[in-house]
């Protein structure tokens, strides 16, 4: 039993039409899902990613309306690595983005709620995750996601619990590498100078992918254990189970099925408001509350 690869990462905004701006303009990912917090529906949820929204591509976003900014600290995640081809990509983005950083093979940014980000060439022979964007160059465009860093007070202690029990290879000095069934990636932990505090521009969680008939075996493999996981959450898009490691990161498993053209047409995807089954009684009154969110891909 072994997990896919990444499914998703999701972060807290404080502004869900500068979200779709940056991510799905500047960024040139597509919006495939405009829906709400299952648990909050008065909060938007915006996922972002290829074409198809595929795992491994997928970053999605709570919004609160005018949340202050976090800060990144002991226990959670503080930067996303995204994949790029090559050096001539990150020329194209150095370029696109004001006040980047660059040096050999990455380009480190922050998006406006001041979350951290590169861009960097992978080399985990991933094939590529894209969205098409008419100002960005396939060649150019970002390929899915590479890594995630976070803080953790034991950042330099091999964490068992990935590696013996979720399939991680541990590589030394905090660095892992998940080498899935379909995709790898890179998850490291840096020692943190201070607690977290969450809000705007900070990382909620992190989900890993697994075959939709494995998913209840992973639920027994971390609760026997001794870990605490939750009972399976479904999000129409896909099932969830969550619990903590020991760093403190809240990890997702997310089921692969049945995915985001459930409910839209593969060519439309995150143009229109989609409700969770549970809160579409409230579809008139959300309708009215929520600030409206343009699709980046609908106004080109």
């Amino acid at each position: 039993m072994e997990f896919t690869g990444l499914h998703h990462i999701t972060m807290i905004t404080g502004d869900a039409q500068q979200n779709a701006a940056f991510y799905g303009d500047l960024l040139g990912l597509r919006l495939v899902k405009k829906t709400v917090n299952f648990d909050q529906p008065q909060a938007y949820h915006l996922y972002f990613g290829d074409e198809t929204g595929a795992p491994g591509s997928i970053l999605t976003w709570f919004e609160f309306p005018g949340a202050a900014k976090g800060r990144a600290g002991a226990g959670a995640i503080h930067t996303l690595q995204l994949a790029v081809a090559d050096e001539a990509a990150l020329d194209f983005w150095e370029q696109r983005l004001t006040g980047a950083s660059r040096e050999p093979g990455v380009l480190r940014f922050e998006d406006y709620d001041g979350l951290k980000l590169e861009l960097l060439i992978s080399d985990l022979g991933n094939a590529p995750l894209v969205a098409s964007h008419p100002d960005i160059p396939e060649a150019y465009a970002i390929q899915g996601l590479h890594g995630a860093r976070a803080y953790a007070v034991f950042h330099n202690v091999e964490d068992s619990i990935l590696t013996d029990l979720l399939g991680f290879t541990y590589e030394g000095d905090g660095e892992y590498v998940l080498n899935g069934s379909d995709r790898r990636f890179r998850f490291a932990y840096d020692a943190p100078t201070h607690n977290h505090h969450e809000g705007a521009g900070t990382v909620h969680h992190i989900a890993w992918a697994s075959n939709d008939e494995d998913h209840l075996a992973w639920q027994a493999r971390i609760a026997d254990a001794g870990g605490y996981v939750t009972d399976v959450r479904d999000r129409d898009y896909f099932k969830s189970i969550y619990f903590r490691v020991p760093s403190g990161v809240l990890f997702e498993i997310a089921t692969l099925s049945p995915g985001f053209a459930v409910d839209e047409d593969p060519e439309h995807l995150g143009e229109a408001l989609r409700l969770p089954k549970q809160h579409e009684h409230l579809r008139a009154q959300l309708e009215q509350t929520l600030r409206p969110v343009d699709n980046p891909r609908v106004l080109a």
